[in-house]
């Protein structure tokens, strides 16, 4: 049986045609997708122009946090950061403050509707608030890749696990559709009530940056975790009412995303929560923060003031 010789040669320019060809390709569609779906009012701010801003960020803390850090602290000993770490609390503390402040004032509590509530794509004074903390609820994910970079630089390796650096490294990607897509409306819930949650989170984290002398006064961290629960139930009630009440204006996909993570977070609390105080079970430096929720940074375990 003789082989076809008309076949055509695929040479080395061929192949880089059709390679371009394929980049191209992917490119126009990318452009589309952007043009087509995307918030024109929110295009040119800072990583919105599309995805791969966002994902080279992240893939850059996982190579530091994973690889780099370790390997350039190999040798050195660890930073204390106590100064820097109380800074660094105090203005995760004001920035959660002004986010709640602004979604309550322009969303929540002037006229938002708790059971299907579309985003408003005009410029009005109160839609460009509400995109703009979305945006900065979205780019406040960067900032807390400092809680992970704090704990390389201080050699806190056990703090580092793999599930922490997946959920930070997770966090900006997922909400980031928010803040390209959809900068408001129903979908603000979930980042209205987690910034209520960091006022106190990193309240904590500010006073335990002290040391072991404000322990006493950290009493009431179990609460903080309840606290964390209760959130986890209303942010799934307040998006899974759109799967039945009949809403059409709030895309269903952010719903079922939100429905998705608050469940899996919920029981992972639940587990901590029963683990901590109902059984009574230490938990070790890597337990709460290896749980945390995709809303929000957890609570600190018990030996977090030996190590602040």
């Amino acid at each position: 049986m003789e082989l076809p010789t008309d076949i055509p040669s695929f040479t080395s320019e061929k192949r880089t045609k059709m390679v371009l060809g394929i980049v191209r390709s992917a490119v126009d569609y990318h452009d589309h997708i952007m043009d087509k779906y995307g918030d024109p009012r929110v295009k040119s701010w800072l990583f919105m122009s599309g995805p791969l801003p966002t994902i080279v960020m992240c893939l850059t803390y996982v190579f530091f946090v994973k690889y780099l850090g370790p390997k350039l602290m190999e040798k050195r000993e660890p930073f204390e950061f106590k100064k820097t770490m109380i800074v660094y609390n105090a203005i995760m503390v004001i920035m959660s403050a002004w986010m709640f402040n602004e979604a309550l004032s322009f969303g929540w509590l002037a006229g938002y509707s708790l059971t299907c509530q579309p985003c408003d794509f005009s410029t009005s004074l109160s839609a460009m608030r509400i995109a703009k903390v979305v945006w900065w609820y979205y780019f406040s994910k960067f900032i807390e890749f400092l809680d992970t970079i704090f704990f390389v630089l201080r050699k806190k390796y056990s703090q580092v696990s793999t599930l922490h650096v997946i959920h930070h490294a997770i966090m900006p990607f997922s909400t980031w559709p928010g803040a390209k897509f959809y900068p408001g409306g129903h979908v603000t819930f979930c980042g209205t009530v987690n910034s209520f949650i960091h006022i106190f989170m990193y309240s904590y984290y500010l006073l335990a940056a002290f040391g072991p002398e404000v322990q006493k006064y950290l009493w009431w961290k179990k609460y903080l975790t309840t606290l964390q629960i209760v959130q986890f139930i209303l942010v799934f009630l307040h998006s899974i009412q759109l799967l039945f009440n009949g809403c059409k204006e709030v895309p269903i996909a952010f719903a079922w995303a939100i429905i998705f993570h608050s469940i899996l977070f919920y029981v992972l609390f639940q587990q901590f929560y029963k683990e901590a105080y109902v059984e009574g079970g230490k938990s070790k430096t890597k337990s709460l923060k290896d749980k945390m929720s995709f809303c929000m940074p957890t609570v600190p375990s018990n030996d977090v003031h030996k190590e602040q």
